[in-house]
């Protein structure tokens, strides 16, 4: 049996009442266990594009393509785990109870990790990152690890097949 890995699927699906419920509820139904889930139009507003990552094995991932593959709502799946990608996941947090030196900090950390401040209040501060999975996980570690209060809000990652084979 293969090693327990991420995997990435994209859907197009139906852009309809309840398709997205129908997809989740068979992850659910199945006991597969969703990482991340987004959703959103394409440019055809009767399809939807769903980005998906879960855990699975190689024998697990097979059976939930195939599964996939046969609801009717489901137009194409497409296996993102070893394809060239561009990906990015949404991330803001909120760095609470800090002083103005502590603030200038977040400001330096702000500017190394390339991400906008969105807001800043008399001891806090929310920041607003469009990084990839790896890269959000290395700056939620340093403001956990540097400041005593933070809340953290993630969206699911977005990804689109690279033109060029060099991407991820």
């Amino acid at each position: 049996m293969s090693d327990m890995k991420n995997r990435w699927i994209a859907l197009y699906v139906e852009n309809q009442v309840g398709v997205l419920a129908k997809v989740s509820g068979l992850f659910s139904g199945k006991s597969y266990n969703l990482q991340s889930l987004t959703v959103g139009t394409t440019e055809d507003e009767t399809v939807s594009r769903m980005t998906i990552c879960v855990t699975s094995d190689d024998i697990t991932f097979e059976q939930i393509k195939k599964q996939l593959n046969r609801m009717v709502e489901v137009i194409k799946v497409i296996d993102l785990t070893d394809v060239p990608l561009h990906m990015k996941e949404i991330l803001y947090v909120k760095i609470l109870d800090i002083n103005a030196e502590q603030k200038a900090e977040v400001f330096r950390i702000a500017q190394v990790f390339e991400v906008k401040p969105k807001d800043i209040g008399s001891d806090s501060v929310l920041l607003e990152c469009m990084l990839t999975e790896h890269r959000n996980n290395e700056l939620i570690a340093l403001l956990k690890s540097t400041f005593k209060r933070i809340s953290v809000v993630r969206g699911g990652a977005v990804a689109i097949e690279s033109i060029n084979t060099g991407c991820r």
